[in-house]
């Protein structure tokens, strides 16, 4: 079997607030290592060499990467063996676990010198609140943001052609599927095609979908039909027993922007900003909306208004990625206090101590 490393995003500042698909992402999993009781700068580095060190042991590792500071990690999935291994310090929250799911909590004070750490009481209080702060002032700005965005769609849905845009997603339909139905329950899977992160918009597109049979690049304008054609799609493949990956917008949950049907080998996702890409492969291809379903002229029709609604949007944008970028710089001085006050000892006992479990029970 060939080996299948993987990037996604699980969780994202959005528009809406801090929201997860970790429910969907971890399904079918069977243990749960949910490691606690300090914060990412510990977390991650340990669940970086967790990953690392195991992933020699098996064909699928599947890295879940942090939105809050980049090159950190909220967990590792290794599907094979139905394990994760994730983050559990904040803002990160855990309902319940699911029937049949073993959630196995590992709480890393012991591993900290509490007493030391106390001599940081107020100031790691007040570094929490102003993170707190200065989290919900980008979320504010991306709500802004989306808000603007609502209207750069209504330019365009009012000169949608709604029959074509129906038209192309039929189209893809029959591409994807022809007559095909699988004779079992298809498992859907949803998480966010890339993040909001400190240093603005980040994803994998490239990667997810390098090994696919074939890409479909969307282009057009918001308000194209480029979200409802995935939505469809997603409905359809579920009806049909196809296995479906979806992949949510990074500013808007709410919103669609990537399409993968691992059994068919085939992807479709939206490739304009902030995720633009273009075809490199002789199989990838372009679906063009605008051109399909928006009336001729439209950019020209409203060229001043989409130019304010442009600036306004990327204003509200880096307003958004500066107050993310605060509360960045005060997690790493929050990270650093734990880093001096970790027995970097113990961490490593309790890394080692997961992997013998894994070990034996692979």
């Amino acid at each position: 079997m060939t080996k299948q490393v993987r990037h996604i995003y699980a969780a994202g500042n959005t528009a809406r607030g801090y929201k997860t698909f970790y429910d969907s992402v971890l399904q079918g999993m069977e243990r749960v290592y949910i490691l606690s009781g300090v914060v990412e700068g510990v977390t991650s580095p340990l669940i970086e060499s967790i990953g690392k060190e195991m992933s020699g042991k098996t064909d699928q590792v599947e890295w879940i990467h942090s939105p809050f500071v980049n090159g950190q990690y909220d967990g590792v999935v290794f599907h094979e063996w139905k394990v994760a291994i994730m983050d559990g310090s904040y803002p990160r929250t855990w309902r319940p676990a699911a029937p049949g799911v073993t959630e196995i909590q590992v709480n890393l004070q012991s591993a900290v010198a509490m007493e030391q750490l106390a001599r940081y009481k107020k100031q790691i209080a007040a570094w929490y609140e102003d993170i707190f702060f200065w989290s919900e002032t980008a979320y504010q700005a991306f709500g802004d943001a989306l808000r603007i965005h609502d209207e750069w769609e209504a330019l365009y849905i009012e000169n949608l052609n709604r029959e074509e845009a129906n038209r192309v997603t039929e189209e893809v339909i029959a591409l994807f599927f022809g007559k095909e139905k699988r004779e079992k329950k298809a498992q859907v899977r949803r998480m966010y095609l890339g993040a909001a992160t400190p240093h603005g918009p980040v994803d994998h597109i490239m990667k997810l979908t390098d090994s696919m049979q074939k890409r479909y690049f969307i282009k057009g304008r918001p308000g194209s039909g480029k979200s409802t054609m995935l939505k469809k799609l997603v409905a359809e493949a579920e009806s049909r027993g196809f296995d479906v990956e979806v992949y949510h917008c990074g500013l808007d949950p709410n919103s669609l922007d990537m399409v993968i049907v691992p059994e068919k080998g085939l992807a479709i996702f939206d490739s304009t900003a902030p995720h633009e890409y273009f075809p490199s492969k002789e199989t990838d291809e372009i679906i063009d909306m605008y051109t399909r379903a928006i009336a001729p002229g439209t950019d020209e029709k409203y060229e001043e208004e989409l130019a304010d609604i442009k600036a306004r949007y990327t204003q509200k944008i880096k307003e958004a990625t500066a107050s993310l970028l605060a509360a960045k710089e005060l997690r790493d001085q929050l990270n650093g206090i734990y880093a001096e006050v970790a027995d970097q000892t113990r961490l490593n006992a309790v890394a080692q101590a997961i992997m013998s479990r894994l070990a034996r029970t692979r």
